[in-house]
C-alpha cells in the first residue's frame, strides 16, 4: 500500500507539473497592451484629457513595425540615440516575437543589402492584398489633425548646437545590427508589401516603433498615417522612438509634443512594458518617460553637446564593430553582407535625395 501511495503522489505531481507547464505556457502567450491616448473634451475648444485603458490583443493577429533604425545616419545625435535604442528595441521585440508577434522590419533604402534573404523574400512572396487607400508618403492633414509647430513636423539635425552638424545625406546601408532578425521575421519598406502581409497574417494590431517619429513613423507608407488610413488598431511604442527636428536645446520636449500630437489626433500609444512586464527605455543624461504620463526631464545641453565629441565617436565606433561581429554571426541569415549601391532615395524629410 505504501508503495503504490507513492506512485500515486508521483503520477499526481506529474499531472500538477504538466497542467502548470501548459498555464505558463499559455500566460507567456497573453498580451495585454495599456492604451494612452488624448480625447478631446467636449465644449471646450483644443482641450483633451489623459485616458487609459487596459486591452487583451491576440498575439497572432498582432505585429510590429520597426520603422528605420539604421546602422547610421548623418546627424550624430539622431545616429546616438538609435545606438542607445536599439538594445532595449530587441529586447523588447523578441519578448513579443516568443509570444507569437510577426515582427516586420523595415529600415528603408535598404532592401539590397538584405536581398535573397529568407526575410526579405517572405515580404516580396506575400499574397497581393488590394487596399482601400493608395500606397505613398503622407504628409501633414490638416482635414485630419491640429496644428502641430512648424519645427516639430518638419525635419532637421536633432543636435543641440547652434548649427546643424551635418548635410543631409544617405549615411544609413542597413538596419542597425543590434536588432536582430528572427527566422519568422519579414524584411519590406514597400507599403503594398507590408499591407500584403499584415493580410496574410490576418493581423489587426499594428504597433509601430523606431525613428522618426514626425517623420518617417508618421510619413512612410507603412507609417502610422497609412496605418490609420487602412483601418488598422494602429498604436505607437512612445518610448521606442525618436524625432528629428531642429530646436537646440529641446529636443526631448518637442519629442514629447509631437507623441501627445499623435496621441491626439491619430492613435494611441503604449510603452514597452505592455510587451515585456519590465521597465521602459530612457534615454540617458537625465531624460525619462513615466508610464501613463508622458513626462521627460530634460538634460543639460553639455550632455547632449558631449555626444558630438570623443563620447559619440567611441559609442558609434563600437556600435559599427558590434553590427560587423553580429552580421557575421551564424544566427544571422547570409548573405547579409552585399553592397547597397549608390541610388536615389527618400531622406528623413521624405525628400527625393541622391544618396553619397
Amino acid at each position: 500500500m505504501p508503495h503504490r501511495n507513492r506512485i500515486q503522489c508521483v503520477l499526481l505531481a506529474g499531472v500538477c507539473l504538466a497542467l502548470n507547464s501548459a498555464v505558463s505556457a499559455a500566460e507567456d502567450g497573453d498580451l495585454t497592451v495599456k492604451l494612452q491616448q488624448r480625447v478631446k473634451m467636449e465644449g471646450r475648444a483644443d482641450e483633451f484629457r489623459m485616458t487609459e485603458k487596459e486591452v487583451p490583443w491576440d498575439p497572432q493577429k498582432s505585429a510590429i513595425i520597426i520603422i528605420d533604425m539604421w546602422d547610421d545616419h548623418h546627424c550624430k545625435s539622431a545616429a546616438q540615440r538609435v545606438v542607445e535604442m536599439a538594445p532595449h528595441m530587441n529586447r523588447v521585440v523578441k519578448a513579443a516575437r516568443d509570444k507569437g508577434v510577426l515582427t516586420i522590419h523595415a529600415p528603408s533604402n535598404c532592401m539590397d543589402w538584405y536581398r535573397d534573404t529568407p526575410q526579405r523574400l517572405r515580404a516580396q512572396k506575400a499574397p497581393f492584398a488590394k487596399a482601400s487607400v493608395k500606397f505613398q508618403w503622407n504628409y501633414f492633414n490638416p482635414e485630419r489633425e491640429g496644428p502641430l509647430a512648424d519645427k516639430l513636423e518638419q525635419g532637421g539635425c536633432s543636435c543641440d548646437t547652434p548649427e546643424p552638424c551635418s548635410p543631409s545625406y544617405q549615411a544609413w546601408k542597413r538596419q542597425i545590427a543590434t536588432i536582430e532578425i528572427g527566422e519568422e521575421d519579414a524584411i519590406s519598406d514597400d507599403g503594398q508589401e507590408v499591407y500584403n502581409l499584415l493580410e496574410q497574417h490576418s493581423i489587426d494590431n499594428v504597433i509601430v516603433m523606431g525613428v522618426h517619429t514626425n517623420r518617417c513613423v508618421l510619413g512612410r507608407p507603412f507609417g502610422i498615417r497609412q496605418m490609420a488610413y487602412l483601418g488598422k488598431n494602429v498604436v505607437l511604442c512612445r518610448d521606442l522612438t525618436d524625432s528629428y527636428h531642429r530646436d537646440p536645446g529641446r529636443h526631448f520636449e518637442g519629442l514629447d509634443l509631437i507623441v501627445q500630437h499623435i496621441e491626439k489626433y491619430w492613435c494611441p500609444t503604449i510603452s514597452s512594458q505592455s510587451l515585456t512586464g519590465q521597465t521602459p527605455f530612457r534615454f540617458g543624461g537625465g531624460c525619462t518617460t513615466q508610464i501613463g504620463v508622458l513626462d521627460r526631464r530634460y538634460a543639460p545641453s553639455s550632455v547632449w553637446a558631449g555626444l558630438l565629441h570623443g563620447t559619440s565617436n567611441r559609442h558609434l565606433n563600437s556600435a559599427t564593430e558590434s553590427s560587423r561581429r553580429h552580421a557575421e554571426s551564424p544566427r544571422r541569415v547570409a548573405p547579409w553582407s552585399i553592397p547597397s549601391p549608390v541610388q536615389p532615395a527618400i531622406d528623413s524629410n521624405g525628400q527625393t535625395t541622391q544618396a553619397q
